[in-house]
């Protein structure tokens, strides 16, 4: 009782001390309105916001600069919220304005600069000298050497912007509006509150982590006072895991220990990217209780901004400039600039090649004065004919070139006859990327013959060949053949009694179809041997007296189609190109049509029922029967979604999966429901071909088709064969219950033939179908049992669903031209279609299961974060394909995937991580350190993406 007694007196005490005192602080301080008035209430009625004034007050908000911070107020109605938000926006750029000239020596020219409409520090790149000299008079020097630091990139403009707007609060933080009268009065009370403190605060707030003393006495955090401590000179090279020290200090000078409470951020970003980081706070060291310890990974060269900040506030110095250089070239990462497997030139005629040499994070190398570009490369070309001949130096001319300008070698070659080499370039004894490629050399007269051939429209160009084998069989006699070649197809045919062609085999025009050049087959002299294989079908061996004719022509055909690139990027721009050029004239004018929500397919199918070409070319206005609204693109785009989820989510039926799960691949659906007819695939095809269409246009109309294909749907879209290697995307459970089981075992004694048996959805077998002409009575064994395979894939995957597949195609080509499509892969026409969507690592983390609670494991887990936090857009659609087989996500995130997203330790050390696709499950080895694992993973998802070998 004493004790609050004493309490009680201490507080009625210094109430009084304060009342009395406050008649003095009135009268130095004024009793008029504009006394009252803070710089928030003037601003609130200049933009005629004054009724807000009670609000602003009650959150505290009284300076220029927490006006200009002003975001979010839900309380205010709708309208004066968005009005507020844009005059704060306006305020922002002033004080930025203002701040930097300032900081320039040019404060007392403001408002001149206001009357003259130079509102913001963009403006200032506006004003022309005349009026700058009217306006500034002797400060004009000044004036023009403040604007010659300006930045002339956007992203370097939103750095000095950002770091003006830190000085603006900085500077609010510290203004002293106190008169003389104030601060006695204050003096006077904190005295008397000083000793009130000491003697209430243990009893009122033992919980309290500083007292009112201690803020008297300087015991609390001062951001101005923490010290960042950067353990590296610049610049640095990209690659390593950068590490700085912070140190925090109290207002008093003395150490002060940070903990998880003191609200510590550090924000580092290049450009607009922004890069993840460590933090570890603190440590078991007593006299490291005052420090955090921060580490971060830099991967892209340029320059990076460090902000560290305690609350809103900069420590001192913050935010910092630091600038990171490329490393010097890596083999995996330099690269031939818009290169092919197979190069043609002219003999006698230099022909010139770009090397682009990249660091291994694939930053574009950079070389000062004293370097030697060039230093390590190796250029090795070897002869292919009926023999090998290492080519003598003076045989053929090699010289590399740097390109001071444009940061690239030029390597130049020349030959002095026609023949068909074979070239590798290596660079410190590693081979480049895309550093192994043919070269076809062609006299002057067979150059113009082959150019001729593919600026002809003939549709009979063709050659004698002789086939060697195909189908695996090695033909005891050759076989004369013809090869015809036209720029969507290579095709090979027999001529029976001379007169009656019968085609062998076709070969798409497309890059994954390769001609191997072979110089074993000694045996047919005169004659040059080589070998055609697109990956799904068995390879054909030829020999021909033309074969050099007959590469070159397939080669500038397909260079020709696909833009003279074999890069995705370079190949989509392309693609973009041809279909804007396809279609220059048809007019993107807007063309309204009126759908019914409840009934979007038949509606949707209805109201477009009667348009040609052109009409799925204009851009369509969209109107919801019974809904009121005006279509700026936001209904189209909605419109675009409803549309495709009718279409292919497969519980509609027009498509359907070969699981259960709602991760499954969809694939067109021969046992639909009746009232789905073939025309629905075709409406499907063009809807496909508008979004295309869209998205070649660019900007705002682009259009992804929301959709989850089968690979062999889309291998089928762009016409490669089926086999047996699409069943382990498309039907995993099909894949590991038979397929993988027959591949793994001895099938002699299965009792298996050439035969597939459908069963209906009770079990009752409906019919038998044979894969091969009299299957029935060929038996598989190990040495046919993935022509088996691959029959079966063409039956399940191809021929049950050719009607849909062709009536989708015809919608389809309507507004895409087949041999376009047919530049790009499976997985490039997936993302063409559909993107690489829009990933959350946030989502990834709350919907996964780790496996592993070994201390190594968490500490690479933890790695795994980091990195993911660093990945770009394509990035984490790679790591999805590589984990999962598709880069597309279900509509309901990384939470629908069936089975769950795993991250598993894997028994091994500094291997790269694999995947298991059925499972969804990565595995991840050990490694020594953080830079280590980022490089495995990344390679890992880069180069595993592709192909089937992640079973």
């Amino acid at each position: 009782m004493a004790r609050w007694s004493t309490v009680l007196s201490g507080v009625f005490l210094a109430l009084t001390m304060v009342l009395s005192l406050g008649k003095l602080l009135m009268l130095a301080t004024g009793n008029g309105n504009n006394g009252d008035l803070t710089e928030a209430d003037q601003w609130l009625a200049e933009i005629g916001l004054k009724q807000y004034r009670p609000l602003f007050k009650n959150k505290g908000i009284s300076s220029l600069a927490s006006c200009g911070e002003v975001y979010a107020l839900p309380e205010l109605p709708a309208q004066d919220e968005e009005r507020l938000q844009r005059a704060a926006r306006l305020l922002q750029q002033r004080l930025v304005l203002r701040q930097w000239l300032t900081d320039h020596g040019l404060h007392s020219h403001y408002q001149k600069l206001m009357q003259m409409e130079v509102m913001s520090l963009e403006d200032v790149y506006w004003v022309e000298d005349n009026a700058a000299r009217a306006a500034l008079g002797k400060d004009l020097p000044r004036w023009i050497q403040a604007r010659q630091t300006l930045p002339t990139s956007k992203e370097d403009l939103e750095t000095l912007k950002a770091d003006l707007w830190s000085a603006v609060v900085k500077n609010s933080q510290h203004q002293d509006a106190w008169t003389w009268g104030g601060m006695l009065v204050v003096s006077v009370s904190v005295a008397g509150l000083v000793t009130l403190a000491a003697m209430t605060q243990p009893a009122l707030a033992p919980e309290a982590k500083h007292s009112l003393l201690q803020y008297v006495t300087g015991k609390y955090l001062l951001p101005s006072n923490c010290r960042v401590h950067f353990a590296w000179d610049e610049p640095q090279l990209v690659g390593g895991t950068m590490t700085f020290i912070v140190k925090f200090y109290q207002r008093n000078g003395q150490p002060y220990p940070i903990c998880d409470k003191d609200n510590l951020i550090v924000e580092v970003t290049e450009g607009t990217r922004r890069i993840a980081t460590l933090i570890e706070l603190g440590g078991t060291d007593p006299l490291a209780a005052n420090t955090a310890v921060v580490k971060f990974t830099v991967r892209h060269a340029g320059q990076y901004r460090i902000a560290v900040l305690i609350g809103p506030c900069h420590v001192h110095g913050s935010p910092f400039l630091k600038n990171f250089l490329p490393g010097p070239p890596d083999p995996n990462k330099t690269i031939f600039v818009r290169q092919s497997s197979t190069v043609v030139c002219t003999a006698g005629v230099a022909h010139s090649m770009t090397i682009e040499p990249r660091d291994e994070y694939d930053n574009l190398c950079i070389f000062g004065p004293g370097d030697k570009p060039t230093e390590g490369y190796q250029v090795n070309i070897t002869q292919i004919g009926n023999s090998i001949d290492k080519l003598a130096i003076a045989d053929c001319s090699v010289q590399l070139e740097y390109d001071s300008p444009n940061q690239r070698i030029r390597l130049k070659v020349s030959f002095p006859k026609g023949s068909c080499y074979h070239a590798t370039v290596s660079l410190g004894g590693l081979q480049l990327h895309n550093g192994d490629f043919d070269i076809i050399v062609l006299e002057s007269e067979v150059a113009r013959m082959v150019h001729n051939n593919v600026a002809s429209k003939d549709p009979n160009i063709c050659y004698a060949a002789k086939l060697l084998g195909m189908q695996g069989e090695k033909f005891s006699k050759p076989k004369k053949v013809v090869c015809f070649i036209s720029p969507k197809q290579l095709t090979i045919k027999e001529y029976l009694l001379r007169i009656i062609p019968k085609r062998l085999v076709t070969f798409r025009l497309c890059p994954s179809t390769k001609f191997h050049f072979d110089c074993s087959n000694n045996q047919y002299e005169g004659y040059d041997s080589f070998s055609i294989d697109d990956g799904c079908q068995p390879p054909v061996e030829l020999i021909s007296l033309y074969r050099d004719i007959i590469a070159a022509t397939f080669t500038l055909f397909l260079l020709k189609n696909i833009g003279g690139s074999e890069t995705f990027a370079d190949k989509q721009d392309f693609f973009y190109h041809e279909v804007r050029k396809h279609h220059q004239k048809h007019y993107h004018e807007k063309l309204s049509m009126k759908v019914q929500r409840d009934k979007l397919l038949e509606s949707s199918m209805k109201a477009t029922k009667g348009f040609s070409v052109n009409d799925w070319c204009r851009n369509f206005e969209i109107n919801f029967q019974g809904e009121q609204g005006v279509d700026w693109g936001g209904v189209r785009r909605e419109w675009f979604e409803l549309i495709c989820a009718a279409l292919f989510d497969s519980g509609n039926g027009l498509f359907a999966s070969f699981g259960e799960s709602q991760q499954a691949l969809v694939h067109p659906n021969s046992k639909r429901p009746s009232h789905l007819k073939l025309k629905h695939y075709e409406f499907a095809g063009r809807i496909v071909g508008k979004c295309l269409y869209e998205s070649a246009l660019g900007g705002s109309y682009r259009q992804l088709v929301r959709a989850r294909f089968t690979r062999s749907f889309l291998a089928q879209i762009i016409g490669l064969s089926v086999h047996y290697k699409y069943f382990e995307q498309d039907d995993p459970d099909l894949y590991l219950s038979k397929i993988k089981y027959i591949l793994e075992n001895d099938v002699e004694e299965m009792e298996l033939y050439f035969v597939e048996e459908e069963y209906d959805k009770d079990g009752q077998l409906l019919k038998v179908a044979e894969l091969i002409p009299g299957g029935g009575k060929i038996r598989v064994t190990n040495g046919t049992k993935l022509r088996y395979l691959d029959a079966l894939a063409q039956h399940r995957l191809a021929s049950s669903i050719r009607n849909e597949v062709e009536h989708f195609l015809r919608g389809l080509n309507e507004l895409i031209p087949d041999n376009l499509l047919g530049i790009f892969d499976e997985n490039e026409l997936e993302l063409l279609l559909c993107g690489t969507g829009e990933y959350s690592v946030a989502d990834l983390r709350a919907h996964h299961i780790a496996n592993g609670s070994s201390s190594e494991f968490l500490r690479v887990l933890d790695w795994f974060w980091t990195a993911v936090s660093n990945f770009t857009q394509e990035e984490m659609a790679r790591l999805l394909q590589f984990t999962t087989g598709c880069s597309q996500l279900p509509p309901g995130g990384f939470q629908q995937l069936s089975p769950r997203f795993q991250i598993t330790a894997a028994p091994t050390f500094a291997n790269l991580p694999t995947a298991h696709t059925c499972f969804n499950q990565l595995c991840l080895p050990g490694y020594e350190c953080y830079d280590h694992f980022e490089r495995a993973l990344l390679l890992a998802i880069s180069e595993g993406t592709e192909g089937f070998g992640m079973i």
